[in-house]
């Protein structure tokens, strides 16, 4: 068991657009605004024990998809050189809000350091950049 203290970040979006169509946006890596749009190099298969791998800037980030629940959950590990190789969780639900998604995503066990602290600021910069050019199809 690892000594490191952990943190947990939340981050939240209001989508306006439909819970079905946040969540498929979300696993779609030709949609701005994912992670995995962004991505240098790239595999991907969100399915439950599914791996995906992206590298972004050189810095390579992967992990394994735990749970795929359309249309309300996503779930997978996640590990990079700012998880101090340290298994983390990131978990995204959708949740009916009238006619729009409220989007949480809840990035868990991060390490209590700067670089663990940081992933705030990049899911922040997800989000944001998926409500604003990627995740509505208009």
């Amino acid at each position: 068991m690892s000594s490191i203290k952990t943190i947990e970040v939340t981050v939240e979006r209001t989508i306006p657009t439909p819970p079905r169509e946040a969540f498929d946006a979300w696993l779609n890596p030709e949609v701005t605004g994912t992670p995995w749009n962004m991505a240098d190099k790239l595999l991907l298969n969100p399915t439950v024990d599914g791996c995906f791998f992206w590298a972004f800037k050189g810095t390579p980030h992967y992990g394994r998809f735990t749970a795929v629940d359309r249309p309300e959950r996503i779930q997978h590990t996640w590990m990079s050189p700012n998880t101090l190789g340290m298994e983390s969780t990131v978990t995204v639900t959708f949740k009916g809000k009238g006619k729009e998604t409220l989007m949480t995503l809840v990035h868990s066990d991060l390490p209590d350091t700067d670089a663990g602290r940081s992933h705030e600021k990049g899911w922040s910069y997800f989000l944001g950049t998926f409500l604003e050019r990627g995740g509505v199809n208009k």
